[in-house]
């Protein structure tokens, strides 16, 4: 098993590769960064506040970026100790089943790390193409592919608080984010350090219904049903008094939906 010894049936991953044979090892060091779960449908982590700080914080450090109208996974190291200081997860519109979910592996436990690159150079690491919604949306989990559920895990790197990389025959196939809605906040803006309150827990999967499949599908094509669900979120939205600060991280996120197709 490439980047992986194994002992007593447990997994240790020492090495990981990602997209384009690039290669990272696993340390002890963790980032120490809440993530934050935005509107633009991204799971940062990441300290950059505003978009001059993102621009200033890709200039120096190395690793996956987006170019133009590529958008793959970002995961940036630093160009001296070459550890990881940042990342920025896309999550697909691709629900997997009910059934495909159920076929996710609950094991190995997380364990908590950092990266160090193997070599200062940049890469291009493809991001994940189904989401996975534990009951609740307790837990997002986006995979590689559906293959992914074919075979057990090698093991759950926590990079940071409630994120975890996915290992499986050494390769990372895939990210989690625990407690999704407690991280729900506007872009490059901290969550609120209060816990959600029910309305955002039940708006929050409302949310995430309207712009996965197969919702998505129908609002795409006009089904009157799925068009007064999205009408219905947005005026739920507006109207929460509670939680302000998570609801605006919702509507935004429904935000392009409702501007092409919550107005017909």
């Amino acid at each position: 098993m490439s980047g992986a010894s194994t002992g007593r049936g447990t997994a240790t991953t020492v090495r990981l590769a990602f997209d384009g044979d690039w290669r990272a090892t696993v340390t002890d060091s963790p980032l120490h960064i809440s993530p934050r779960f935005t509107g633009s449908a991204s799971v940062d982590v990441a300290r950059y506040v505003d978009a001059a700080e993102r621009v200033r914080f890709l200039a120096d450090t190395f690793g996956s970026q987006e170019w133009l109208w590529d958008a793959p996974d970002v995961l940036r190291f630093d160009k001296t100790g070459r550890e990881l200081v940042g990342a920025e997860f896309h999550w697909p519109e691709e629900s997997a089943s009910a059934e495909e979910v159920a076929r996710l592996p609950l094991t190995p436990a997380v364990r908590a790390g950092g990266l160090r690159a193997d070599e200062v150079r940049d890469f291009r690491h493809e991001r994940c193409t189904v989401l996975c919604r534990a009951p609740g949306d307790t837990v997002l989990t986006c995979l590689r592919d559906l293959g992914v559920l074919d075979e057990p895990l090698d093991a759950r790197i926590g990079i940071a608080p409630d994120v975890a990389l996915l290992v499986q025959r050494g390769a990372v196939v895939g990210w989690s984010l625990t407690d999704p809605a407690r991280h729900l906040t506007t872009t490059y803006a901290d969550p609120d350090p209060d816990p959600p309150s029910p309305t955002t827990h039940r708006l929050f999967t409302e949310c995430l219904d309207l712009i996965t499949t197969p919702v998505v599908d129908d609002l795409v094509d006009g089904e009157p049903a799925a068009l007064a669900r999205l009408q219905a979120a947005d005026k739920a939205l507006r109207e929460q008094r509670e939680d302000r600060h998570r609801a605006d991280a919702l509507l935004e996120l429904i935000a392009t939906y409702v501007e092409d197709y919550g107005k017909w």
